[in-house]
């Protein structure tokens, strides 16, 4: 009966020693999960809406006023108020006088109503900040017209580097050559020219001239024959052409 008593107690103490142990596992269980969850949400980044990068006031203003200038800067242009036109571009340049587009256009008045020596020195300021095909073949045209033709050759140059296809460039390198009186520089371009400006009589003469220049007879007399296909009333190219056949 002792001994009965005996193992009963030695089997109680053994179940509640397990159940301790296990209850030890469970709790150490449950502490590292919290630990872990608890560095997760230290490391989590909360979520923060992006701002919108905004808009400067004064820059948006700024391109409005410069905008509007120049709408009537063009107004008056339309309207052949150059004067006029001159004073608004200026202002706009004095709002923002980093404006490109504000400086191209005043260059462009300068260029067309004659003001040759403003719209050079505009063009050439132009320039040191951007290149670009455009505004080379304007001041190419401006030194020209002034007669500075070695110049005008460089900056024709520099447009065709820029835009090798432009035919009326071409066209106007040529013609800058042949004022310099570089013929054999002047002939090649002039021809290629011709190609896309195959009606241009005005070209067609300086072509068949430059050959005259160069000695090239069978080109010069080739290049008459179209001018005479394109004006067959022509009474100096037909003389031309029967003085070349003589």
């Amino acid at each position: 009966m002792g001994s009965l008593i005996g193992l009963s107690a030695l089997l109680a103490m053994r179940i509640a020693m397990r159940y301790r142990a296990v209850r030890k596992f469970v709790r150490s269980i449950r502490e590292r999960s919290g630990k872990v969850k608890g560095e997760t949400a230290c490391h989590t980044v909360p979520d923060t809406p992006l701002e919108r990068p905004r808009k400067n006031a004064r820059t948006m203003h700024m391109v409005q006023e410069v905008r509007a200038l120049e709408r009537q800067a063009e107004k008056a242009t339309a309207h052949g108020k150059y004067d006029e036109a001159e004073k608004l571009y200026i202002r706009a340049l004095t709002v923002d006088p980093r404006a490109h587009d504000t400086q191209t256009a005043l260059a462009k008045l300068y260029l067309t109503t004659d003001r040759d020596a403003k719209a050079e020195a505009l063009y050439k300021e132009i320039l040191m900040k951007i290149e670009d095909a455009a505004c080379y073949a304007n001041l190419g045209l401006v030194l020209y017209k002034q007669g500075k033709y070695a110049e005008a050759c460089a900056a024709y140059e520099r447009a065709l580097e820029k835009d090798p296809s432009h035919a009326q460039r071409t066209f106007a390198l040529g013609r800058c050559y042949m004022a310099t009186g570089q013929y054999d520089m002047a002939a090649p371009l002039l021809e290629r020219a011709s190609i896309r400006l195959s009606r241009d009589t005005v070209l067609l003469r300086l072509l068949a001239e430059c050959y005259m220049h160069i000695k090239d007879i069978d080109s010069a007399e080739a290049t008459y024959r179209r001018i005479n296909k394109l004006e067959p009333y022509d009474e100096e190219i037909k003389a031309k052409l029967v003085a070349l056949a003589a």
